[in-house]
């Protein structure tokens, strides 16, 4: 795919006058820099995406000062930092947050693993299209939360329905856009593999895979976030532990800064897990050039 996108930008012509022997003077390159700059988004933001997040402190913080936030209802976000410090010294908070994690890592594996498989058959395949495509169809457009009655039936109200909940949920997003990846890769890719005379498995291997991917790390980027939000919901189902378990226990008890506490981890998590997630985006896919580069 490299060698394409490379023959294609060779073979445009060069809209800008050069000298006899065909090169570029130092003039209309700097101008070409130029145009190419102004067209583009600039460069990247140092820290650019904790900006939003440092303007919404900022904001709850003069609010908590001047008397405009109850404190009944948003604890300060000093008071929040004391709490989790509190729950970090008595070892709750991360007792509540390996078994979070636990369960999160599991229901994202599987469902990661499911979905990419489904979407392979499904993608290379027109009879594994006609298999499995529909049933997953009738699965998107059902919530995976209006399932927990059902699951709880079959599974129990243990930690399997938890991890089968949020699996469910995270297979949806891979399979779908790493199905449409597969489906829309350029015909002239096909042409060229069957110019140079590749068999089966390295059409797959070296066009079709790679191709796909730009599609798999997004599916990836929504199923990281389905896996911490379908665990919000059930630690708060049968659960003697995990953060959803600590803020059902702590709205009980009428305990706001320590459900704060736990949906800041929550945030944090989503948060982190979707930088990984982007750094290997970044690395898998360095031989692109999009608008962002």
């Amino acid at each position: 795919m490299n060698a394409i996108s490379n023959t294609a930008a060779v073979a445009f012509p060069v809209p800008y006058a050069s000298d006899q022997r065909g090169v570029i003077t130092p003039a209309v390159q700097a101008h070409k820099t130029a145009t190419r700059r102004r067209l583009a988004l600039g460069r990247a933001i140092p820290f650019g995406a904790l900006i939003g997040p440092a303007f919404l402190l900022v904001i709850w913080s003069i609010g908590s000062i001047a008397g405009l936030i109850d404190p009944r209802t948003l604890p300060a976000p000093w008071s929040v930092v004391g709490t989790a410090i509190d729950l970090l010294a008595e070892g709750k908070l991360q007792n509540h947050l390996m078994t979070s994690a636990w369960r999160a890592a599991q229901g994202l594996a599987f469902g990661v693993l499911i979905g990419t498989t489904l979407a392979l058959i499904s993608g290379l395949s027109r009879l594994g299209e006609a298999i499995v495509d529909g049933p997953i169809q009738i699965k998107r457009a059902i919530p995976t939360l209006a399932l927990i009655p059902l699951l709880m039936l079959w599974f129990g109200i243990g930690e399997g329905m938890k991890v089968t909940t949020i699996a469910l949920a995270v297979l949806i997003p891979i399979y779908i856009q790493t199905h449409s990846s597969l489906r829309s890769i350029d015909s002239r890719y096909v042409e060229l593999a069957q110019t140079l005379r590749m068999g089966y498995g390295e059409f797959i291997r070296e066009v079709i895979l790679p191709g796909a991917l730009p599609g798999f790390f997004l599916g990836l980027r929504l199923a990281v976030t389905y896996a911490w939000l379908s665990l919000v919901v059930v630690e708060q189902v049968n659960a003697t532990s995990g953060i959803g378990y600590m803020i059902d226990l702590a709205r009980n008890y009428g305990q706001t800064d320590i459900v704060i506490v736990g949906l800041v981890v929550y945030a944090l998590l989503g948060l982190g897990c979707d930088g990984i997630v982007r750094l290997f985006q970044e690395r898998s896919l360095s031989w692109r050039r999009t608008l962002a580069d």
